[in-house]
């Protein structure tokens, strides 16, 4: 029964598997990625975007080696849709959760193939 269980819990992980990761480029002092913490972080895991693609966080002074950037980030935050280690696209600063959320979902839709949750 344990086995059964385990198999059925593993097949369901595999089932929600993305291909794309959001990765946000942040720094310690930040007042706008201070607001985005306290206006998203505690909902976007539980959203649809979260799903399709699950939050990294970075710092912009130690940025990771497998992350092929298509620039170096500037601006923080920036949140970068990142696939297999590659940038997809970009949004470059938060001006509040309404525009965030408008223009996150146009990213996802522009890269839905990476983005699909798959069932």
């Amino acid at each position: 029964m344990k086995r059964l269980c385990l198999a059925i819990a593993l097949g369901f992980a595999a089932l929600s598997v993305q291909a794309a990761d959001l990765v946000m480029v942040e720094q310690p002092g930040c007042s706008h990625c201070a607001d985005r913490n306290a206006e998203i972080a505690h909902i976007y895991p539980k959203t649809d975007a979260g799903q399709r693609a699950p939050l990294r966080r970075v710092d912009l002074r130690d940025l990771p080696e497998d992350i092929a950037f298509t620039s170096d980030p500037v601006f923080t935050p920036t949140f970068v849709l990142v696939e297999d280690g590659r940038e997809l696209g970009r949004i470059e600063g938060y001006a509040g959760d309404e525009f965030f959320w408008f223009l996150l979902d146009r990213l996802l839709d522009e890269h839905a193939e990476a983005t699909r949750i798959n069932f």
